[in-house]
């Protein structure tokens, strides 16, 4: 069979290009260390690869959530063991005056303490974060959680306006997490603590008159009332960071084995590249000589 010389040079020279092309690739992958450069490399593991970058993708905004999240449980946690000692403070001033014992002026004595813890959870509980959002008022976090009304008699001059909705985060596939607690409680407590404020600062005020008694009994309830709300908020809370510490751990450890398994199909084996650059290598020698003494080749040889 004849073959034509330009048919001849043509089919060594895509020899030669797609060997040297192969060597190319191969030195390219070699260097980088990475089997794969293009998809077209190995289609199938392109395709996992691609899968496990995603979820890898996923579980890094899941880590960054619980980040935000754990800091902000614990800000809520503090905030809220701050109120309760406050509360545990003025229960003991509670007890103390409703024992009847006390004296009008140390009554009065009493009131300006009471006064002074209350104006401090009422600021506590309208807390806001570095953004301006109010901690405590469920969703509605532009609204101050306790609103004030200086025009109403004591005992009706605070209320709760939030909402009790929680705020969810996003901590894993198909899995969410509150970020707040409110404090719908502590308008009750206030307004308590506000009549035992009025009538404890009264002069000349009585500790065994029935209605004075009433008042400070009445505080002294909504105190453990609210001490109990919030302490079940506060295991609530310790409750909520364990949960997402552990899973935080389990995203860990899905991405120690997505990034084993991303390596070991995308890692280049050097020895197998070793032996295809020989073989890539032997091919080129072999076609150019080949190419070489064919084209040296006459009729006239064979004369």
């Amino acid at each position: 069979m004849r073959i034509a010389s330009s048919q001849f040079t043509n089919q060594m020279q895509q020899a030669l290009e797609s060997n040297q092309s192969r060597v190319a690739t191969l030195l390219q992958q070699m260097s980088s260390g990475r089997r794969i450069i293009v998809p077209s490399d190995d289609p199938i593991a392109s395709v996992r690869m691609l899968r496990l970058s995603r979820e890898e993708a996923s579980i890094s905004q899941y880590q960054s959530n619980i980040q935000s999240l754990r800091s902000r449980l614990s800000q809520n946690e503090t905030a809220l063991t701050s109120m309760t000692n406050d509360m545990l403070d003025i229960r003991d001033l509670m007890v103390w005056a409703v024992d009847g014992g006390d004296s009008s002026d140390d009554l009065n004595a009493m009131s300006g303490k009471l006064a002074t813890v209350r104006d401090s959870l009422l600021a506590e509980s309208n807390a806001r974060d570095d953004e301006g959002n109010y901690l405590y008022s469920g969703t509605t976090t532009r609204t101050a959680p306790i609103k004030y009304d200086p025009t109403a008699a004591a005992g009706s001059r605070y209320s709760y306006v939030g909402n009790t909705d929680k705020q969810l985060v996003v901590v894993g596939n198909g899995v969410t997490q509150y970020s707040n607690v409110t404090v719908e409680e502590m308008a009750t407590l206030l307004n308590h603590l506000d009549s035992a404020v009025t009538v404890m600062g009264t002069k000349g005020v009585n500790g065994n008159d029935p209605a004075t008694r009433a008042i400070i009994t009445g505080a002294l309830d909504a105190i453990d009332v609210a001490q109990r709300s919030f302490s079940q908020k506060i295991a609530s809370l310790g409750s909520a960071q364990n949960t997402i510490g552990t899973l935080s751990n389990n995203h860990g450890s899905v991405s120690v084995a997505n990034q084993q398994i991303m390596t070991e199909l995308g890692a280049q084996d050097y020895t197998e590249a070793s032996i295809a650059m020989n073989a890539y290598m032997l091919a080129l020698q072999a076609t150019s000589k080949a190419y070489g003494k064919v084209s040296s080749l006459s009729l006239f040889d064979a004369i």
